[in-house]
C-alpha cells in the first residue's frame, strides 16, 4: 500500500485522507483484512451448517443458524468499508479470503446437530478475541469510529454465543 504525506501533513492514499498516520492504517488495515476474511468463513461455514442440518430439532436450528449467518454477513461491507475509510486496502477474492482467515473451514460430510452447534460456538468465541484484539489495536491508534464499530461486533457474537451455548445446555 503507498502512502504519501498531504500538505496539509495528513496521510493521503489516493483520493483518501485520514488524520491516522501511516503506521496506524497499515495495522488497522491488516487487523480489518483478517477479521474480514474470519467473518466471511464464520459465514460460510454457519451457512453450510444450516444448508446441512438433520434431526430432531432441525426446524429451530436451521433458523437459528440462518439468522446467525444473516448477522454475520450484515458484518461483512461495514468491515471493508471501514478499510477503505481509512485508505486500506480489503479484501479482494477467495483466495485472498483463505491466506487472511484464522478460523478452520468444516468439510466434513456429516455432521451431528449438537456438534455443528458446539463448533460454532467455538468460532464465535474465537472471533470474540479476534475483535477484542483489533480492538486494542484500533485504541493504541486513536480510531475511535473503528473501535466504536467493533464494540457493536463484540456484542452480536456474544450474543450468537449465548445462543448456542443455551441451545447446547
Amino acid at each position: 500500500m503507498k502512502l504519501a504525506k498531504a500538505e496539509n501533513g495528513h496521510i493521503q492514499i489516493g483520493d483518501t485522507v485520514t488524520d491516522l498516520g501511516s503506521d496506524a492504517v497499515e495495522d488497522i488495515s491488516l487487523e480489518l483484512r483478517q477479521l474480514l476474511a474470519d467473518v466471511f468463513a464464520l459465514y460460510l461455514k454457519t451457512k453450510n451448517f444450516h444448508w446441512h442440518m438433520r434431526g430432531s430439532h432441525f426446524r429451530d436450528y436451521h433458523l437459528l443458524l440462518d439468522e446467525h449467518a444473516d448477522q454475520i454477513f450484515a458484518m461483512t461491507d461495514d468491515i471493508a468499508e471501514r478499510a477503505r475509510k481509512i485508505g486500506g486496502a480489503t479484501l479482494r477474492s477467495i483466495s485472498d479470503i483463505s491466506r487472511h482467515q484464522r478460523l478452520k473451514d468444516s468439510d466434513v460430510d456429516r455432521v451431528p446437530a449438537k456438534e455443528m452447534l458446539a463448533e460454532l460456538r467455538v468460532d464465535n468465541l474465537q472471533l470474540t478475541k479476534f475483535l477484542r484484539a483489533t480492538h486494542e489495536t484500533c485504541e493504541k491508534h486513536n480510531d475511535v469510529a473503528t473501535a466504536s464499530l467493533i464494540e457493536v461486533w463484540i456484542d452480536q457474537t456474544e450474543r450468537r454465543t449465548w445462543f448456542l451455548s443455551e441451545t447446547l445446555s
